[in-house]
């Protein structure tokens, strides 16, 4: 009886492609949410937080966090922060959502994809899933480092990959830390055009170019190797 039962059981749950089909569903939910639902602007977001209070600071937090699930720019949402609650406090807000939509997009990828990547791709991702496995921190500093890569591209694929939880949280942590002074730099003191906002401007662009380089520099070893 309890044998049926167990067996019936993983009848019921779905298999490596279910719960891949399932992730694409998550994601294209999310982005027609993301879209369709009109957000709210700067000053309608001052309203609600003058009138809130520090609920309406944690509501911030939550919807930045669930933003982050669907393609939508990350950047205008740390903008954003630091007009509403200047550098510093838009900085420990951009940090404190960002991390927690980063972590809820890797258990998701790895909960519902991983196992269909595993399946489906076989010795082809090999390869890249052992340079993840042993420079998995390094991996993920180095793509956090690149403000033109998306954000939540990157959660979703390292939960695909195999590279392990901690070196993935850790590089996160590092790795997002100089955009995000620089996006809430812009929003704090982009109007005012002073130099925090030029050197968050310049901050952008040196590793933005130094991403390029190193993108550059790797395709071409690939290459070297596959030769």
């Amino acid at each position: 009886m309890m044998q049926a039962q167990d067996a019936g059981a993983r009848r019921a749950r779905p298999g490596p492609l279910g719960r891949l089909l399932l992730l694409l569903l998550f994601l294209a939910l999310a982005s027609v949410v993301a879209y369709v639902l009109p957000l709210p602007t700067v000053v309608e977001l001052r309203a609600m937080l003058d009138e809130l209070g520090w609920w309406g600071v944690a509501a911030f937090v939550v919807g930045y966090a669930a933003l982050t699930l669907a393609p939508v720019p990350k950047s205008v949402l740390s903008i954003s922060a630091g007009v509403l609650f200047g550098f510093s406090g838009g900085l420990l807000v951009v940090y404190a959502a960002a991390m927690l939509g980063a972590t809820a997009a890797f258990w998701l990828g790895r909960a519902l994809g991983r196992e269909a990547v595993e399946k489906f791709t076989g010795t082809r991702v090999g390869r890249v899933d052992e340079v993840l496995r042993r420079r998995g921190f390094v991996a993920v500093v180095g793509v956090r480092l690149v403000p033109v890569l998306p954000f939540t591209a990157i959660n979703y694929s390292a939960g695909l990959t195999s590279v392990g939880w901690w070196p993935y949280f850790f590089g996160t942590m590092l790795g997002i830390v100089p955009g995000a002074l620089s996006f809430v730099a812009l929003g704090a003191y982009g109007l005012e055009l002073e130099w925090p906002a030029l050197v968050a401007v310049g901050v952008l662009g040196v590793l933005t170019l130094a991403g390029a380089v190193v993108a550059v520099r790797t395709r071409r070893r690939g290459g070297g190797t596959g030769a």
